[in-house]
């Protein structure tokens, strides 16, 4: 009975939280940082931290249809950062087995969600990469849902530098010489070659688990972004959750530096 009754309340708090948010004060780019696997693993008695990912990454679709539902309209996920690779070897083959389960889900037929990669592939065991790059190719064209970022093999500084090789590389092919480039090198040169170039900016990060810091996640992007920390593990994030991160970015006021 209680837990009936928890359902019904919790539903209707949801309902009132969801009729709290303007639509025109929504952010149209949300990236989380789903943190705190391994220890909502250990918080609830299981000894192989992969139980935890198992769980964080189930949650994933979960979060995307609520996005669904109330109309954002791109979403990076923050799923494996190229830090994650120096774990112990067991726990990163048992990471990298989750992800591509998640990511293989995600482009399921019957979903409608667009998936795009980012971050460095080539960090990843081959094999993995290609699967991975096949799951979000099988998806391109899609509508009707939220355009989907995977951060996998992601980390911000290498984007960063990713973006500046780039920008360097443009110029040297118009021709530039290096004090020409030195001359006219800003912001905008590497603006335009970070991995999220033509998306929407980025306008809320969450992160669960109540560790306040990027790690690296997006820095670029970031600048500008209103940020959004939650107590609670990643498995045990509700819509609620959620909401109540929407509606604190739609009561703030966005000066961007002004």
């Amino acid at each position: 009975m209680r837990r009936v009754l928890r359902s019904v309340v919790d539903r209707l708090y949801t309902s009132r939280l969801a009729g709290q948010i303007a639509p025109d004060r929504l952010p149209k780019h949300v990236g989380v940082l789903v943190d705190g696997n391994r220890r909502w693993a250990r918080s609830v008695g299981y000894s192989d931290p992969s139980d935890g990912h198992r769980a964080g990454g189930a949650k994933v679709e979960t979060f995307l249809r609520w996005c669904d539902e109330i109309g954002i309209e791109r979403v990076t996920v923050f799923l494996l950062s190229d830090d994650n690779l120096n774990r112990p070897s067991d726990e990163v083959a048992a990471l990298e087995k989750v992800v591509e389960e998640v990511v293989a889900d995600l482009a399921a037929p019957g979903n409608h969600w667009e998936l795009t990669l980012i971050g460095a592939l080539d960090v990843l065991p081959t094999q993995m990469a290609t699967r991975l790059k096949e799951h979000a190719a099988s998806t391109t064209g899609r509508r009707g849902g939220v355009g989907v970022n995977i951060a996998v093999g992601y980390g911000g500084q290498r984007e960063i530098a990713d973006a500046v090789r780039a920008a360097i590389a443009e110029q040297a092919a118009k021709g530039s010489t290096v004090i020409d480039l030195v001359d006219t090198f800003d912001t905008d040169a590497i603006s335009r070659h970070i991995y999220t170039a033509t998306q929407p900016k980025l306008d809320l990060i969450i992160r669960t688990s109540g560790e306040q810091r990027l790690s690296g996640f997006m820095l670029w992007q970031s600048a500008y972004a209103e940020m959004y920390f939650c107590e609670c593990y990643w498995p045990d994030f509700r819509q609620i959750d959620f909401l109540r991160a929407l509606r604190s970015y739609s009561q703030r006021e966005r000066r961007f530096g002004r």
